[in-house]
């Protein structure tokens, strides 16, 4: 019973960013993410065939948890600070009024969306891929844009990453020999290690100064784990040089809380949902109003087609 689960805000920036804005309602409001978002659900649907689908959210984009450890994580992107909330995301205000449509219509034709308060879809993913390996209902095919999310591949256990780099047509496929490859590193969780000491700027994480993806991946590979590693700075091993103990040290308040924004959570309280494909659409009327709405014929009825309907 295989399993997909799509980042879909990924996957939706992706689209907004990649199909042109003259894709429009017959009102003329850009629909370009909706229909790029539906064509890359169609593409995935024909080519993989997963049994189940899940449209995993962001109910949460900047998690408390993760700035109260780190409070520079994603302060770069927040465009309104709001008294009480981590920030309201800077979003285009074109791509934010497609939102709700791409919700709207995930609802219409059956694809359960699954989003939690207070958390990532990040980790929505981190707990139904734990589910699934614990349940050995996989395999497990994660489609996202976002390298955090390497963490979770698992090659025993059947997980993988689509990675759409070169786009979703002819993704990367990241398995572990790919991430040996890539990144030098053995396994999601090295992977995880690796991404906490060489940090990442986009996220605002900034790392362990000194230490890049290259010296982190040698660290790992001499070590095994980030916990090892720095057991090996607080003893004095002979392995580390005195510079990288030193900058190891000197970064130590990052590395005692960075494992907590880098890594997604595993458990959160998830709402009951049916993941299967749809083998109908869940609300006929309401997708073919939205259709008609919106200007969305030809990329439903593509939808249609690779759930087998049409």
């Amino acid at each position: 019973m295989s399993l997909m689960l799509l980042d879909t805000a990924s996957l939706y920036f992706r689209a907004f960013f990649g199909v042109p804005d003259s894709l429009r309602a017959p009102s003329g409001m850009p629909v370009n993410a909706v229909r790029g978002l539906l064509d890359t659900i169609a593409w995935l649907a024909t080519t993989h065939r997963p049994d189940r689908m899940v449209a995993c959210w962001d109910d949460d984009w900047r998690p408390a948890f993760r700035v109260e450890a780190i409070p520079s994580y994603k302060a770069h992107r927040v465009a309104q600070e709001v008294p009480g909330t981590t920030g309201i995301e800077e979003v285009p205000e074109v791509l934010r009024a497609q939102v709700p449509i791409i919700a709207d219509v995930l609802a219409a034709v059956g694809i359960a969306r699954v989003g939690v308060p207070g958390y990532e879809a990040d980790d929505v993913i981190g707990t139904l891929t734990t589910r699934a390996v614990e349940q050995g209902t996989g395999p497990v095919d994660i489609v996202t844009g976002d390298r955090d999310l390497f963490q979770l591949v698992d090659d025993a256990a059947g997980v993988r990453v689509l990675y759409p780099a070169r786009g979703i047509r002819d993704p990367d496929v990241v398995n572990e020999e790919r991430l040996a490859e890539k990144y030098g590193v053995a396994s999601g969780q090295a992977y995880a290690d690796m991404a906490t000491l060489r940090g990442d700027p986009s996220d605002g994480l900034p790392g362990v100064p000194g230490v890049g993806e290259k010296t982190a991946a040698k660290l790992l590979a001499q070590y095994g784990t980030l916990a090892r590693i720095l057991a090996a700075r607080d003893t004095g091993d002979r392995g580390l040089t005195s510079t990288q103990r030193r900058r190891l040290q000197e970064a130590d308040a990052y590395l005692r809380v960075a494992p907590v924004v880098v890594q997604v959570a595993r458990d959160v309280p998830l709402p009951s949902f049916d993941p299967a494909v749809p083998a109908a659409p869940a609300d006929p009327e309401a997708l073919d109003a939205l259709t008609t709405q919106w200007g969305l014929s030809s990329s439903v009825q593509r939808v249609r087609t690779a759930f087998g309907w049409a």
